[in-house]
């Protein structure tokens, strides 16, 4: 008798090590991660980050059915949101008719069955520095998540004549599990931009700031075949920025992480603007 409840006893202790190992306080059920992105849900950028993540987490995936990029942080809201529903390796996948924020913002709030440990956003096609991140959809979705105080990663792959998104997917994975020990601020998110280069060749990591140089963008006066007057964009790249920005370590073969927050109050001029006399009440002379 004494044999056989030491045996039971032995098994139970070995399915729960095997629990907690596979399923439980550290394995891939516990720590749940959301993608999306702003390229679609048959891009290719959110296919190599899904193949990682799935390794180490509990993934799920709600992504915009098509392209939507520099579409910023708009949202639907006007139509009807169609969503499809399907399962790849296991995992659910939701390609959504909306813009890339709402499609978060539908997961947090309707689809997923409990909210996540994190959401990533990407690995999107091109890069997402300085003010252009103002743009960006994917921003926009680590964003939306951060509103919802879950912490939230966009990254975005640099383009090139060739788009190898392993070596960024490698990279987040490698974030990911140092972001589960130390977690983020509330209210902040993380913009990741990996320069377009062999894994090999990247020289490192570097914290930045977000450059603040206007944009190199005008916009081209053409006339059609049809004598029909029309604007053409065209955009450059930035080629230099001040060290320690987000530009500058991406041009420069880094990987670049900016810490972005929701807060968007400029405290040193709202201590100004109390001073004003509009604010106390009194009539400029």
């Amino acid at each position: 008798m004494k044999r056989r409840t030491r045996y039971f006893l032995s098994l139970t202790f070995i399915l729960i090590v095997s629990w907690i190992a596979n399923e439980g306080l550290f394995g891939q059920s516990s720590f749940k991660i959301l993608i999306s992105n702003d390229d679609g849900i048959e891009a290719p950028g959110i296919s190599a980050l899904f193949e990682k993540l799935s390794a180490i987490a509990s993934v799920t995936v709600a992504a915009p059915a098509q392209n939507y990029s520099a579409v910023g942080h708009g949202i639907t809201y006007q139509d009807p949101i169609m969503v499809t529903e399907s399962e790849r390796n296991g995992c659910k996948w939701f390609a959504i008719k909306a813009l890339p924020a709402t499609c978060v913002r539908l997961a947090l709030e309707s689809l997923l069955a409990e909210k996540p440990s994190l959401v990533v956003s990407g690995i999107n096609r091109g890069e997402n520095l300085g003010v252009v991140s103002f743009y960006s959809a994917t921003v926009a979705c680590a964003r939306e998540a951060a509103i919802k105080g879950i912490p939230a990663v966009a990254v975005s792959l640099a383009s090139g004549k060739t788009m190898d998104y392993g070596p960024a997917a490698d990279f987040i994975v490698s974030l990911v599990q140092e972001l589960k020990e130390k977690g983020l601020r509330p209210g902040s998110f993380l913009n990741v931009n990996v320069p377009n280069l062999p894994g090999d060749q990247v020289k490192g990591v570097l914290i930045t700031r977000q450059d603040m140089q206007p944009s190199q963008e005008s916009y081209e006066r053409r006339v059609s075949p049809s004598k029909q007057v029309y604007f053409w964009n065209i955009f450059t790249d930035l080629d230099q920025a001040p060290e320690k920005t987000d530009v500058s370590a991406v041009r420069n073969g880094f990987i670049s992480i900016s810490p972005f927050q929701l807060d968007q109050t400029d405290l040193e001029e709202l201590k100004a603007l109390e001073n004003w006399n509009i604010a106390k009440g009194k009539k400029n002379d």
